[in-house]
């Protein structure tokens, strides 16, 4: 998901530039008429590609199905959602994101990394998530993995400074959710183990290693590699206040262009067991992975979400009757991953999927693929958020309905109907900031207008909220001054949500998400001053904990008009 591979014509997912431009080989692309690029995958989401090529124009169906998505888009606007995820992905792999390319001064990384921040949460945007594992390497300092050469340029490299702590806190005192992103197999994106550094666990374990496709992989069939790489995430959840592990699409790699299966003769001669089929075997590897890190994530830090950005289709519905209505690569059989399984077993916190298709395309059309993950969450505790391609609107090589800036509004409006999608990620940070057609901005103002508070998952629900904060005049001039709850067994507040009335609401508030007028980082800031104050506004504020939990309501305070 992560490492875009979604190259111009091709459909096939290729790592791109900056400006959306594919620099690196392409990888899937002559899988046939059911190819489907899966643009992400430990450097970033995938995606991906569909049938050989994306249409160059949309079919006089697709154009109906357009107009049938914008009518029911239309009946949805209007509902104030009080929560919903906004997120985004911020690679690391290969300077596609930060580092950028050439910047190896610590001081001006960090300037650069919060210079972000300070854009993304000027957009609207709530959460990010930071690849800090992306080729068994770390951004922060392991004991078990060098640090990442993307930090210096050189692998192994100490930076002088703990990039990790310092996005963590850079995060939070803008109110902004840490997801750290982590690429469970993936080893390096060239093919020699030589290349990597000498005391690498993977030069040390030579017989964990796979070449495949011209890149280095883990070998997941193998129960030490699964042990080790947990181990090494670990680490991080244990020693940083993130709020979230993630992980992308890539499991297994996505198949080679040239048919070769990936090389785990040997592992599937020693822990086969007695599996005759392969495939199913590797899927159950992906699955104890899946399964396991889910237990000790929760162990080490149980208010930490845990969830997965796979590839956007489980399995098509010619092959399978539970599948999708689409004609395209399943990341079930391609990848060994039955994302739909991990939601039935209650597994994750949340699924990501890359829907990083326009409305209309034949073998993934989006409105086709976003009600169907809707179904298959509904009714379960696992949230759905929708993986958005940042990258593709208005990129030089990309078809008819991805130079419209409307097209990503059209995807939350639908979105907005169903109610079991509670959120976007958007991949990636620099496309974000480039928006080359606008595409970012006007979505932002149509579906963002309003802050809104985090996702909450139902397992964290019922706990103790923060205890609610009071809100006073601040003394001599127009503007409110918050005082948080002082009782220990509370947890802390994150953000401050004020809600603003235009007449007296009584002694008890209402926390009306159509009031909600500002999230305050409560690590930051304690007051707050209106724009400007008409006559007989009144402001009640909450508290709102990391998990998202929100207290009880202030009693109203008023300001005089200004």
């Amino acid at each position: 998901m992560h490492r875009t591979r979604a190259t111009p014509a091709t459909g096939s997912r290729g790592r791109t530039s900056p400006a959306g431009r594919p620099r690196r080989r392409t990888v899937l692309r002559a899988m046939g008429a059911a190819a489907l690029t899966a643009a992400g995958g430990g450097g970033r989401p995938v995606a991906a590609a569909v049938s050989a090529a994306e249409p160059a124009e949309p079919s006089e169906a697709s154009e109906a199905s357009e107009a049938s998505e914008a009518a029911e888009a239309t009946e949805a606007t209007g509902s104030t959602r009080k929560r919903q995820l906004r997120g985004l992905w911020i690679t690391s792999l290969d300077h596609i994101d930060w580092p950028r390319r050439g910047v190896l001064n610590p001081a001006q990384q960090r300037t650069d990394f919060t210079d972000l921040l300070d854009q993304v949460v000027a957009i609207g945007f709530n959460a990010v998530f930071v690849q800090v594992r992306p080729t068994a390497d770390a951004l922060w300092p392991s004991p078990h993995e060098p640090w990442s050469q993307w930090l210096t340029g050189v692998q192994g490299q100490d930076p002088g400074w703990d990039p990790l702590a310092f996005m963590v806190e850079a995060a939070h005192r803008r109110g902004l959710a840490f997801h750290a992103w982590f690429n469970p197999f993936r080893v390096a994106i060239q093919p020699d183990p030589a290349a990597l550094l000498p005391t690498h666990p993977a030069r040390r374990h030579p017989d964990w290693l796979a070449v495949y496709n011209g890149e280095l992989y883990y070998d997941p069939g193998l129960p030490a590699v699964r042990a080790f790489v947990q181990q090494a995430i670990l680490d991080a959840v244990v020693r940083y206040d993130i709020d979230g592990v993630h992980f992308d699409d890539y499991f297994y790699p996505y198949p080679a262009t040239n048919g070769r299966q990936f090389p785990d003769d040997a592992a599937f001669a020693a822990h086969g067991g007695g599996f005759t089929d392969r495939a199913a075997w590797r899927r159950r590897n992906v699955d104890l992975m899946i399964s396991q890190m889910g237990e000790l994530v929760r162990a080490a830090r149980p208010e930490a979400a845990y969830g997965v950005s796979p590839f956007g289709v489980w399995r098509n519905h010619r092959t399978d009757p539970a599948g999708s209505a689409t004609d395209a690569l399943q990341s079930y059989d391609a990848q060994f991953s039955d994302s739909r399984g991990w939601i039935r077993n209650g597994w994750i916190d949340y699924l990501a999927p890359q829907l990083y298709w326009y409305f209309g395309y034949r073998a993934a059309d989006y409105g086709v693929l976003a009600r169907w993950w809707a179904r298959q969450t509904a009714g379960t505790d696992t949230q759905l958020w929708i993986g958005q391609s940042a990258s593709r609107p208005g990129a030089p090589d990309r078809p008819a309905p991805w130079q419209d800036p409307a097209e990503l509004s059209r995807h939350l409006a639908l979105n907005a109907t169903l109610p079991p999608i509670g959120g976007d990620l958007f991949f990636s940070a620099r496309s974000v900031q480039v928006d080359r057609i606008g595409a970012i901005r006007r979505l932002a103002a149509e579906h963002w207008p309003r802050p809104v508070l985090g996702p909450l998952l139902p397992r964290l629900a019922r706990a103790t909220p923060p205890g609610p904060p009071a809100l006073h005049r601040a003394a001599g001039r127009p503007a409110l001054r918050i005082v948080p709850w002082r009782e220990a067994r509370r947890p802390q507040p994150f953000q401050y949500a004020l809600y603003r009335y235009d007449t007296d609401p009584g002694p008890r508030p209402p926390a009306d998400p159509a009031r909600l007028i500002a999230l305050l980082p409560a690590l930051a800031v304690d007051h707050y001053t209106p724009a400007a104050t008409a006559p007989g506004a009144w402001y009640a504020v909450t508290a709102v904990d990391r998990a998202g939990r929100e207290s009880g309501v202030s009693g109203p305070v008023r300001l005089p008009g200004g």
